[in-house]
């Protein structure tokens, strides 16, 4: 397995573009599985779950030409299920479910795996396809669903979950009837999605809201759409210019997407100025230590957490950073006390003492955006830090060695 082998010290400075976000293209692809015809996606990312994704959908006959402009006709469906094989490596493979049930009228779908930071139950999906009136069993391992028609119906999630959301509302557009999302995921992603949605002529109000009412049609047509900027990468880079004491330009991103980030950050002593598209971070020589509580949009990300936890381990004072979406999103934290952060986990809360220096170590990547915090220690660090197990960053991070080199880092990737 590759390494990422990180020199600390610099300061980072210069300019970066953000990709395409991940979480906002996984479901739009899956979405062209409601359409027959040739539908154009504009900044589809480089990602290994994008990878993933397209793997996915060519297994079950969808065409594709194209990387980041990525053209894509699911008209020749040939099968309507989804091996554990395919599945098992990404959890956002179940947004496949909603629209195969909906435009070929059943499919079977493997459960997907673990997850390292937490039970992501699809029991939300699978109730949400009951009330629309599918037939929904468990069997081998699988999600068999089947109806000649859904029809429209008032559902309520119990927790706000952001695939639920966006697989049911694929699900429902060609639902007969209207179809009432209550409790919906408010995600800058969802609302991407419902706009794409709209451009195939789909009729739906409300998303970025907490109830989201869709019209249901006969067929959808193909739409030529854009993925927004993905604000965690964005946010990731904002971190990265604070905790080197750097001056970073990031450009190509959404910053009303990055509200509660760029909030927290402030009060820590940075310095961010925003416009349109762009976004100017500077270190502020000092940092102070904030509380962060992570909530769903537009609460603070959960998978900003692990990152900014790497820079309250530098900053001065004590900070209080609690969990409450994922049940088990510390496991970096003992990688960074191998760094010399000074940190407790207390039940859902990590209590973090700044410390003056982190110092490098070889450390070991537990997902993705832990992989992301890690490598923020390492820029921050004293010494060399080895990571393994980057495999993880390449879900969700394009090339973020070379991003993080052309502004000053001292970062490169070895075989493993």
């Amino acid at each position: 397995m590759d390494k990422m082998v990180i020199v600390g010290g610099e300061k980072l400075a210069g300019e970066v573009r953000i990709s395409g976000a991940k979480n906002a293209a996984l479901p739009i692809l899956a979405s062209s599985l409601l359409v027959d015809g040739w539908n154009t996606f504009h900044n589809i990312p480089d990602l290994l779950d994008i990878k993933t994704i397209k793997k996915l959908l060519k297994s079950l006959g969808v065409e594709m030409e194209g990387e980041e402009t990525l053209r894509i006709n699911a008209g020749g469906i040939t099968q309507c299920e989804a091996s554990y094989d395919l599945v098992r490596t990404m959890r956002a493979s179940i947004l496949v479910l909603g629209p195969l049930v909906a435009r070929m009228g059943e499919a079977r779908v493997s459960l997907p795996g673990g997850c390292a930071i937490g039970a992501r139950p699809v029991n939300l999906h699978i109730k949400a396809l009951r009330e629309l009136g599918a037939e929904v069993a468990l069997k081998d391992g699988y999600v068999e669903a089947k109806a000649s028609r859904l029809k429209g119906a008032e559902i309520y999630f119990d927790i706000s979950t952001v695939t639920g959301t966006e697989n049911i509302m694929m699900a429902a557009t060609l639902a007969e009837g209207t179809t009432i999302l209550k409790n919906a995921a408010r995600e800058p992603e969802v609302v991407n999605l419902a706009e794409v949605l709209i451009g195939m002529g789909a009729r739906i109000h409300g998303a970025g809201s907490d109830v989201i009412t869709i019209e249901g049609v006969e067929s959808l047509h193909p739409a030529d759409a854009k993925v927004i900027p993905d604000r965690i990468e964005a946010g990731t880079f904002l971190i990265a210019a604070g905790i080197t004491d750097g001056d970073i330009r990031i450009t190509g991103c959404e910053p009303l997407h990055l509200d509660a980030l760029i909030a927290k950050l402030r009060d820590a002593g940075m310095s961010i100025d925003t416009a349109e598209d762009t976004i100017r971070a500077k270190g502020g020589g000092i940092l102070r230590s904030v509380d962060v509580k992570t909530l769903p949009y537009p609460g603070f990300p959960t998978d900003l957490q692990a990152q900014i936890m790497a820079l309250m381990a530098v900053a001065v004072g004590l900070s209080v950073i609690t969990e409450t979406v994922f049940e088990n999103r510390f496991m970096h934290v003992s990688e960074m006390i191998r760094m010399g952060a000074d940190i407790v986990i207390q039940g859902k809360s990590a209590i973090v003492r700044g410390v003056p220096k982190l110092h490098g170590a070889p450390v070991m990547a537990t997902d993705l955006r832990a992989s992301a915090s890690l490598i923020l220690a390492g820029l921050a660090a004293e010494g060399t830090t080895v990571l393994s197990r980057v495999y993880h960053i390449d879900r969700g991070y394009q090339q973020i060695e070379k991003k993080l080199s052309a502004l000053g880092a001292d970062i490169r990737r070895i075989p493993g």
